[in-house]
């Protein structure tokens, strides 16, 4: 081990000491940005930088465990990014769908499908959801891969379940509006029955949320890190966690 890797593991242990332990957010939304800029400024393809972040996803994953973290939202593909050019689209899907496979056939966490799947490739959602089903029972952290995900198309989706559930039921447009509450629509969110984000993290600079968990993160707290995502390492989490815990939450206040 080498000076520089002694220093940034005394500097880990550093931060980790610093953390609040009751300050620890329950659900961490990461928008892993920057992977096509990344492999750019390295004169190599997207498809590159893409595999790259993908490999830095078991990372964060391993990071989110040791602190407590119960779930962790990950964004890996937004329905604007379907209409990308098929040569470019491709490969990451197959990047996503290896990804996918190798959280589920670690046995450690839930892997949960957020994203409107009926946009994707038959082979893409058919990978997704036999991810979800073959880790139904895994105790471990919940992890909701978002593919094909955009915040105004869940809440899109959401509105017409919860109409479609109620007009099975007889219930009469009047009625519906009469009892409708904020309650009711996030009974019909991806993330149904989770906690909302308390944190999200978004990479390479960029300030804005892109749609992203549109509706859950109302009352979240939010942490813009500069390096791209296949360049987030443990103390930029740890950098995360530590303003995270820092902060006084007033929810709407």
């Amino acid at each position: 081990m080498g000076l520089r890797d002694v220093v940034y593991a005394a500097y880990a242990r550093t931060l980790v000491g610093s953390l609040d332990p009751t300050a620890i957010p329950r659900h961490v939304g990461v928008l892993v940005d920057g992977n096509r800029r990344w492999a750019k400024e390295r004169g190599a393809g997207s498809d590159v930088g893409h595999q790259a972040g993908a490999d830095n996803i078991l990372n964060l994953l391993t990071w989110c465990e040791e602190v407590g973290v119960e779930v962790v939202t990950l964004w890996l593909l937004s329905t604007d990014n379907l209409s990308r050019p098929e040569a470019e689209l491709r490969p990451l899907l197959g990047i996503i769908e290896r990804l996918v496979d190798d959280l589920a056939d670690s046995g450690h966490w839930r892997v949960q499908a957020v994203g409107a799947l009926d946009l994707l490739p038959a082979g893409t959602a058919e990978r997704l959801k036999g991810a979800k089903e073959r880790t139904r029972e895994v105790a471990g952290m919940t992890v909701n891969v978002a593919v094909g995900y955009g915040g105004r198309r869940e809440i899109a989706d959401a509105v017409r379940a919860l109409l479609h559930e109620h007009a099975s039921k007889g219930t009469s447009i009047e009625e519906l509006a009469e009892m409708l509450t904020v309650e009711h629509i996030a009974e019909h969110l991806y993330t149904k029955g989770q906690p909302d984000p308390d944190l999200v993290i978004r990479t390479s600079g960029e300030q804005r949320l892109s749609g992203f968990l549109l509706w859950q993160s109302a009352h979240s707290e939010f942490y813009f890190c500069e390096a791209y995502w296949p360049d987030f390492r443990k103390v930029d989490f740890l950098r995360a966690l530590r303003a995270y815990g820092e902060r006084h939450r007033r929810f709407g206040a």
